[in-house]
């Protein structure tokens, strides 16, 4: 208890700028501001995962033009893409323990430095083989995603954490789309000045490689793991939520967790239809409707830009819905903002004017990052301790989700882009569906109320114990 006693005495001799709960979370959520250290760690989070973005979808919209260079069939394309995705798995489960192991400051910062020269390396790619690999390669640095997650659920609390994590990872999205805008405008700005295609596309690489790599120096430069001071995360063992668990122990605790499935298997069809949408979906223009290149990279830029907006609502959606009807009310937005999206994209592929298309795939693209905003309203509630590995798990299987969708339904000839497109809307209405199944000892699930008034006397008694304590026995509301 004395070291509790430390704890409370040097953080409250800190004052913030935010109102804050006894965890020194804050309890709003202010995105204009830059005040230390909650809003200045969510400016931090999302420009980071932002720039990885920008670096990962700088490559689809310029296809039309390195497919020839490197004479890429479509199997080619279709792999890259999909180790694109595949890098991102393995790293986004490392990337939550490591998070709950030193921080996500640190492990963000690392992360981005170490792939922003591999983005670099794509100016000198010579065959497909290598182009894949790089693609797989790059694909690590959206790992930065679970990070971002982490941190702000590190720095607000319960009753807005749905926002912030919205709005980061939601305005980090956009990178995605930007990419698809800038790119070919970047090329274009670079054969007008005389140099020749070959090497015009390559050379645009170099902006996402020096972007991506300024973030990461800003966020070790500026970040704070935490609200508490550092002195305190030390004595506590370590910069993360783990409370000096050991990785494995971690790992093996957050795993065991259904809940973390089932998000993973939703988050898979949200958010990995989202990366398998925005990998796809200016050759699908390009193709079908013969638009230049140019045009397809402004339609493509509109589906991820408008992450701006709908990935937050998502996450305001999630508290309001929380607040309102608890844990019930957020499991329930998250079911009826993803049906609604698969059925859009059934819609999507059965439309055959360019008008038509883009008006769904605008509608389309509302729904399916709202409902990404909602799954991650839902993650931190999931397990405390363990936090970082429920995101990194939710956050693999947005990954994993994409690799099976670009696998099953964009990789084959015999199917074509636009029945694909259809397919994935109707994998997304059935994916939803386990949702139903997931209960909350202490608020409920979709159809069923609190298991017992003591579950709520547990959680008051826990409060009252020291973080240490906590720590042991938070299992039991899990």
């Amino acid at each position: 208890m004395e070291d509790g006693s430390n704890h409370r005495t040097a953080t409250t001799q800190r004052r913030f700028s935010l109102s804050v709960d006894a965890e020194f979370k804050a309890t709003e959520f202010r995105p204009l501001s830059v005040a230390a250290p909650h809003m200045r760690a969510f400016h931090l989070a999302w420009m980071s995962l932002f720039s990885c973005f920008f670096s990962t979808f700088s490559i689809p919209p310029l296809l039309a033009v390195i497919r020839t260079e490197l004479h890429l069939t479509k199997s080619d394309i279709a792999a890259a893409g999909i180790s694109s995705f595949l890098g991102a798995i393995f790293s986004r489960l490392l990337m939550g323990p490591t998070c709950d192991l030193v921080g996500p400051r640190l492990a963000s910062a690392s992360l981005s430095l170490l792939t922003a020269p591999v983005v670099l390396s794509v100016s000198f790619v010579s065959s497909a083989r290598t182009f894949i690999l790089l693609r797989f390669l790059i694909g690590f640095c959206l790992a930065n995603f679970v990070s971002c997650q982490f941190w702000m659920s590190s720095m607000f609390s319960g009753v807005v954490v749905g926002r912030a994590n919205a709005v980061a990872a939601g305005w980090a999205n956009v990178g995605s789309g930007l990419a698809q805008l800038v790119m070919p405008l970047v090329y274009s700005s670079l054969l007008s000045c005389g140099f020749p295609a070959s090497l015009a596309w390559r050379l645009a690489f170099i902006l996402p490689a020096v972007f991506q790599a300024s973030t990461a120096i800003a966020v070790l430069l500026c970040g704070e793991d935490s609200p508490i001071s550092k002195e305190v995360l030390k004595s506590k063992g370590g910069g993360g939520g783990g409370g000096g668990m050991g990785m494995m122990k971690l790992l093996l605790h957050g795993l065991g967790n259904y809940k973390g499935w089932i998000l993973a298997l939703t988050y898979g069809y949200c958010f990995g239809v989202e990366l398998t949408t925005e990998n796809i979906i200016a050759a699908y223009f390009y193709d079908r409707f013969k638009v230049n290149i140019d045009t397809a990279g402004v339609i493509a830029a509109s589906f991820g830009l408008a992450n701006v907006s709908s990935r937050p609502t998502g996450g305001w959606v999630s508290d309001e819905m929380g607040e309102r009807y608890g844990m019930r009310g957020r499991l329930w937005g998250l079911w009826v903002a993803q049906t609604v999206a698969g059925l859009l994209c059934v819609v999507l592929g059965r439309v055959n004017s360019l008008r038509g298309s883009i008006v769904v795939m605008c509608c389309f693209s509302l729904f399916v990052q709202a409902a990404s905003g909602l799954t991650f309203g839902v993650v931190p509630f999931v397990s405390k301790r363990a936090l970082g590995v429920i995101s990194g798990m939710t956050g693999s299987g947005g990954t994993v989700g994409a690799v099976l969708t670009q696998l099953l339904f964009f990789s084959d000839s015999k199917i074509s882009t636009q029945d694909g497109i259809s397919l994935m809307g109707m994998m997304m209405i059935l994916c939803t569906l386990p949702i139903t199944l997931m209960y909350f000892p202490q608020w409920g699930g979709m159809f069923c109320s609190p298991s017992s008034s003591s579950s709520w006397w547990l959680r008051f008694k826990l409060s009252q114990q020291s973080d240490e304590a906590n720590d042991n026995n938070y299992h039991l509301l899990e």
